[in-house]
């Protein structure tokens, strides 16, 4: 045997690893002479330090200490098995100085991985339980604490033979998986003998199938791991099956217990039966047509997905057989079913929403770039092309990549990248959780742990730095790839790559693109090749970025619409010298816009009718001020010299303003609260500016230098209210008061030419939505006049008035115009709308009486009460009459009331004690779900409607809008029942007592 140098210098002892000089030192004076020819191989462990302890305790309690110290210096096989075992895992060290004789296994190098191995771990374990591995149905004789024990301890010695394969001899690691799943196996055989003893005689009454599923049943074991079961049952013949059913179910608990229970000789693992038919909800065993008919009408796609790994393990492997036979066309075809592409969306999206924050980035299985991701790309394209393709069907992770591969689906340059990440990953996993056989999947943040990882994984020189490196090159390839493998492939279908191997036919291309949720393939797939044929830098622009669009169109609720809208504002902007490169270069605008074009008309309307508005998506989208606008507004008027070039200037301005809020709220910068007052601010600047120019246009017609009276526009409802929504009109009222010495018809017709000078500009074809100017909320309706006098209006008041004119005050607000006349407005308006001594009963009943018939009359037909957002129960109409009630009533005592703004008005309340806390919570909180969700069905359907949208793919969106991850439509409408109904009982007791 070849000797290691001596060397026992501090200098030396560093050089090999070991940093606990003085323990170092302490340790090989213990081994004496042996200490010598051990040194060097204690430097090539993953922790020199911890490999000199572990063996210093083995000689401790060793029954033959010269024999094992004899063992190592002449064999250097063992010797290297022993101490990287030692120096990997202090919990197979601490199994070893229990059981000292078993550092004897690790004499044999012949640890080759075989079939027959399999078989050769099962007779094992049966035979440590005392149980005959010939037996049909192998039963344990041994008492009931000693097989329990039993089966630990040979399930340790077995797992510590591997270990030492893995460290020693550099075993792959999918035949470590391998290994460990028929370890598994075989345990599970074993344990199921031991549940046959507990069970008693009873326990021939059943046939009991164990079906493993996930990395056991994918032969992808890891060391530490729960194993996923599902248990079939059938009665044995002559048994009936109720006697059946007992006796299976007493079988499967106690197999359980058996490998999960804590005793002397510790546990092996947790199984974990929630994979079965309706989860932990559901009965632990099921008869075959019993599982037939749940997976036939009520399985989601994620269990489908599951199936991918089901094998028969342990039990009845004749019924096992059957089950695979059964289940096996049905996961095929899962591909097809409805709500596939919802499924498999929220599936992914809960497995990431529960990854804790503190751990994000240091999770080597769910984190982006992770585990998942290899796995989760490997088994969707299994299972949207392997229903015409049974050369995919490999349960096994790096297995189906390689049929992927074969088959064309994956290129081998990119196939062989992921398998390289993949593979990397799975072994630092190992190593992690060999340490102290813990089920863990974070990278390990201190440096003594990430050295000794670092230096199992062959960095010798610098573990942690080499570590770190090669863990995030891989993280970053898989995260690169994983849009690569599903979306790269589907341009070669439709545009010449020369450097891509994949290329999939037209229909494999549809195929995939169904499956990614596009629900119409074939238009896709032509909107793809007419942005990426050709050799134009454009077309080449256009292939690089087209894969991560697709895919984050993909994540959004209408993947047809984004693809086709982008097409559209690329076919307009394409020659543009800043379009692509602003989406090539900046990824956040890139990611925006298809977020933008994917789940709003409302905006990509507006990018359609002014493309340059993409550069917004790169900007701050927070509502600018009414005086930063209007000032914009003013300026691009005043550089035109037609009336109507100015506004159609100021009108851009407000196109591209409602662009910026609109993304803001889809991007989730903007809250409905935020929304509301900017698209109020933005409608005030846009009447200031408009009626500027108006002013301007009539004066130059009738030949006035100055103005014979002073205009004011007074903001009626939502907007008077500071609570617009994107397809409210601009209720308002105007008022005028001419200037000292105009005759009143004068400024009059002054004030009524302006007026419908400024609703027809506003209202004229142009690029952006017309503004609506709505002004039937004035005295008399659309019986009266336009425009009105303050004298007039005064004079109105006082005479006619009802009291539901005295309720719409309620929402006035002067915000545009003359300063003086608006101030002089307001203090017309303010006694009547907030009484002194509050309206009395009748004017009470009068209110309740108009609400009533509003409730009755006014709620469209077919139109259901429950979701119509504004005259539904718990809507919009319920909470703002309940608060206007009380302004009313209690304004002129309570001067926080005389606002209004609904959610001002209705903190006041609270504060003087007029509403209880909790109700006045539940009529905010329903008041900004449902302002929220309206807002948002507006933003998807690109027009305003007060009710929830029946197609599923709007409601999917109107849920995106407001927050609700891909497949939570139902939440969704859930939650809005549920926050309605509590804000209906509130105003049941306070609007109707």
């Amino acid at each position: 045997m070849n000797r290691p140098t001596s060397g026992s210098s501090r200098t030396a002892l560093l050089a090999l690893g070991f940093h606990d000089l003085d323990g170092a030192h302490a340790g090989l004076a213990v081994l004496g002479d042996a200490a010598e020819p051990l040194r060097a191989f204690l430097g090539r462990t993953a922790d020199p330090d911890l490999a000199l302890q572990g063996l210093v305790r083995l000689l401790e309690v060793v029954d033959d200490r010269a024999e094992l110290l004899r063992a190592l210096a002449e064999d250097e096989g063992t010797a290297m098995r022993l101490l990287r075992v030692l120096g990997a895992s202090t919990a197979l060290a601490d199994h070893l100085v229990r059981h000292p004789d078993h550092w004897r296994e690790l004499r044999d190098p012949s640890l080759g991985s075989t079939r027959a191995a399999a078989f050769a771990m099962r007779e094992s374990l049966l035979g440590a339980v005392g149980a005959d591995p010939d037996d049909a149905t192998p039963t344990s004789p041994l008492s009931d604490a000693e097989a329990v024990d039993a089966l630990r301890v040979e399930y340790r010695r077995i797992l510590l033979r591997l270990a030492a394969r893995d460290l020693a001899h550099d075993a792959r690691v999918d035949d470590v998986a391998a290994e460990l799943s028929d370890l598994a196996a075989g345990t599970l055989e074993a344990a199921l003998a031991v549940a046959r003893a507990r069970v008693g005689e009873a326990a021939a009454s059943a046939r009991l199938a164990v079906i493993a599923m996930g990395k056991c049943g994918g032969h992808e074991l890891n060391y530490v791991s729960d194993v996923d079961v599902v248990f079939v049952h059938a009665p044995a013949e002559g048994a009936s099956e109720n006697g059946a059913l007992r006796a299976a179910t007493q079988l499967a608990a106690q197999l359980i217990q058996v490998c999960s229970v804590h005793t002397g000789e510790g546990t092996i693992w947790p199984v974990d039966a929630g994979l079965r038919p309706e989860g932990k909800q559901g009965p632990l065993v099921r008869t075959l047509a019993s599982h037939q008919g749940y997976y036939e009408r009520w399985a989601k796609t994620w269990e489908f997905q599951a199936l991918l790994k089901a094998r028969p393990v342990a039990g009845d492997r004749e019924l096992g057989a059957e089950y695979l036979a059964m289940v096996n066309p049905m996961i095929w075809s899962a591909a097809a079913r409805e709500g596939f592409v919802e499924d498999v969306q929220a599936m992914r999206r809960r497995v990431v929403d529960h990854i804790p924050a503190d751990v994000a980035e240091r999770q080597l299985k769910l984190g982006s770039g992770g585990l998942r991701d290899v796995e989760f790309a490997v088994q969707l394209l299994q299972l949207v092309h392997g229903r015409t393709d049974e050369s995919i069907h490999a349960p096994t992770t790096l297995s189906a990549l390689h049929q992927l591969i074969e088959g064309g689906y994956v290129g081998r340059e990119d196939g062989r990248t992921m398998h390289d990440a993949y593979f990397f990953l799975r072994t630092l996993e190992h190593r992690i959780q060999l340490f102290e056989l813990r089920r863990t999947h974070v990278m390990p943040a201190d440096e003594a742990s990430l050295r000794r990882l670092g230096r199992s994984l062959g960095h010798a020189k610098d573990p942690v730095a080499g570590l770190e490196r090669q863990w995030r090159h891989h993280r970053r390839e898989v995260r690169r790839l994983h849009e690569k493998l599903f979306y790269r492939p589907l341009l070669g279908a439709v545009a010449r790559i020369s450097d891509d191997p994949v290329s999939l036919s037209h229909e494999q291309a549809e195929r995939r693109l169904a499956a990614l949720g596009y629900g119409d393939p074939k238009a896709a797939l032509r909107h793809l090749q007419a942005m990426t044929g050709g050799v134009s830098r454009t077309a080449a622009i256009q292939r690089a970025l087209l894969p991560v669009m697709l895919e984050w169109f993909a994540d959004a609720p209408d993947p047809d619409a984004g693809l086709w809208g982008f097409r559209r504002i690329s076919e307009a902007l394409g020659r543009t010298p800043w379009y692509l490169r602003l989406l090539r270069d900046e990824g956040e605008v890139a990611q925006r816009l298809a977020r933008v074009l994917a789940t709003s008309r409302y905006a990509t309307d507006l990018l359609e009718r002014e493309p340059n508005g993409v550069k917004l998506l790169a900007e701050d989208l927070t509502p600018r001020s009414a005086g930063a606008v209007l000032a914009e507004m003013t300026s691009s008027a005043g550089r035109q010299s037609a009336p109507d070039d100015a506004v159609r200037a100021i009108r851009a301005v407000r196109r591209r303003e409602l662009l910026r809020i609109a993304t803001g709220e889809l991007l989730g910068s903007n809250d409905v609260v935020g929304v509301g007052a900017g698209l109020s601010h933005l409608t005030d600047a846009t009447l200031e500016a408009t009626l500027e120019v108006a002013g301007r246009a009539v004066r130059a017609r009738l030949g006035l230098d100055v103005a014979p009276t002073r205009l004011a526009i007074i903001g009626m409802g939502r907007y008077g209210g500071f609570e617009l929504s994107y397809g409210s009109d601009a209720d308002v009222m105007f008022v005028h008061d001419p200037l000292p010495g105009v005759e009143a018809r004068t400024a009059a017709a002054y004030a009524q030419q302006t007026v419908n000078e400024l609703r027809r500009m506003l209202h004229m074809p142009a690029t952006d939505p017309p503004l609506e100017v709505d002004a039937d909320l004035r005295p008399e309706g659309k019986q009266g006049p336009l425009v009105r006098s303050l004298d007039a209006y005064a004079s109105y008041y006082a005479r006619w008035s009802a009291v539901w004119e005295f309720q719409a005050l309620l929402r006035a607000d002067a915000v545009v115009g003359d300063p003086g006349l608006r101030e002089r407005f307001t203090a017309l308006i303010d006694p009547l709308r907030f009484p002194a001594g509050g309206i009395d009963e009748a004017q009470v009943r009068e209110v309740r009486r108009i609400k009533a018939r509003v409730d009755a009359e006014r709620l469209p037909r077919g139109a259901d009460p429950h979701t119509h957002l504004k005259l539904g129960r718990g809507g919009l109409a319920d909470i703002e009459w309940t608060v206007q009630l009380l302004q009313m009533r209690h304004a002129g005592a309570v001067p926080g009331l005389r606002t209004p703004r609904t959610l001002e008005a209705l903190q006041a309340a609270l504060e003087a004690g007029l509403i209880e806390a909790d109700d006045a919570e539940a009529l905010r909180q329903a008041w900004c779900r449902v302002s929220a969700m309206r807002n948002a069905v507006t933003l998807v359907r690109g027009k305003q409607f007060d009710s929830l949208p029946r197609d599923p793919r709007e409601r999917a969106g109107v849920a995106s809008v407001i927050g609700y991850a891909p497949g939570q439509s139902d939440e969704m409408v859930n939650d809005y029942l549920r926050v309605t109904r509590r804000a209906r009982a509130v105003v049941d007791r306070i609007f109707w007592e």
